[in-house]
């Protein structure tokens, strides 16, 4: 039908005409509450919104000569923070001499993943990114 035609049924009914698809021919259209229409659009996604989860990269540092006691306080830190549902990206800074000798970071960087590894998967393996290494951790998918 005609837009003048839409237009009169669309008073008639105290209702908007609004334009679906302008690209198609003809031209669709639809008789609609139009501010009823965008009141329910913005409360769907106000509620999306409340229902999403936002998941934010805590970070735990390390040391390359950190006793057991002070690794399992960090690892403790890191479960908690990982149970939250966040991702963790452990570091440890090289310091002086300690930059001859990656492989010691690299051991400390293990023994920190056979602390957690029953709750978090390793998503990012240890790497030395210049006097950082760096591995990032995320929580295990239950399925």
């Amino acid at each position: 039908m005609s837009s003048r035609e839409a237009n009169a049924i669309a008073d008639e009914r105290n209702l908007d005409l609004v334009l679906i698809s302008p690209t198609a021919k003809p031209p669709v259209c639809k008789i609609m509450d139009y501010g009823k229409y965008r009141y329910e659009t913005t409360k769907r996604e106000k509620e999306n919104k409340k229902n999403q989860k936002v998941v934010e990269v805590k970070e735990v540092w390390l040391s390359a000569t950190i006793d057991v006691g002070d690794l399992n306080t960090k690892a403790k830190q890191a479960n908690k923070f990982i149970c939250d549902g966040n991702r963790v990206r452990v570091s440890i800074r090289l310091k002086g001499r300690q930059q001859a000798r990656p492989e010691l970071a690299m051991k400390v960087m293990t023994d920190f993943f056979d602390m957690v590894k029953e709750n978090a998967q390793m998503d990012k393996p240890p790497v030395a990114e210049g006097r950082v290494v760096a591995m990032l951790l995320i929580p295990i998918s239950k399925k």
